[in-house]
């Protein structure tokens, strides 16, 4: 799996992926987090909320923007830096999350990407934020012997 470096990077470039928020992914995020709230885990409960049912953890739709980073843009080698978040609307059992990163600023002092981040469930955002990342650097030829 190889990544982009930050200097294939350019302000506007976008990369996403899409998942189907399941059961087992709930369960699952639940057991690894220990967030056992009842409104993810408990429909009767979840029933008497302001959401009328059960809704997903909505970090479990942040680190879908994660996997987007960690594998897509800039991908493998990227090291993550700060996230802010902003929750819009819930996720539910069965929505397919579009998770999405677009380069918004470079900083080639630092080797930093900053990121638009946004989830999307039908097309509307359930979550917005900004990442900011290091990006790995491409090698200098023959710095090192290698190139």
């Amino acid at each position: 799996m190889s990544g982009l470096f930050f200097e294939d990077l350019q302000v506007g470039r976008s990369d996403e992926l899409t998942r189907t928020v399941t059961e087992a992914d709930i369960t699952a995020f639940a057991q690894v987090t220990g967030d056992d709230n009842p409104v993810h885990l408990d429909e009767g409960y979840a029933a008497g909320t302001a959401f009328g049912g059960r809704i997903a953890h909505g970090m479990l739709s942040a680190g879908y923007i994660s996997a987007v980073l960690g594998t897509r843009l800039p991908g493998p080698g990227a090291i993550y830096l700060s996230q802010s978040l902003a929750f819009r609307r819930p996720v539910r059992i069965g929505d397919a999350v579009t998770a999405r990163a677009t380069v918004s600023a470079l900083d080639p002092a630092k080797g930093r990407v900053t990121l638009h981040t946004v989830c999307l469930v039908n097309g509307k955002p359930v979550l917005e934020g900004e990442a900011v990342v290091m990006a790995p650097r491409r090698p200098v030829a023959g710095a090192d012997g290698a190139a």
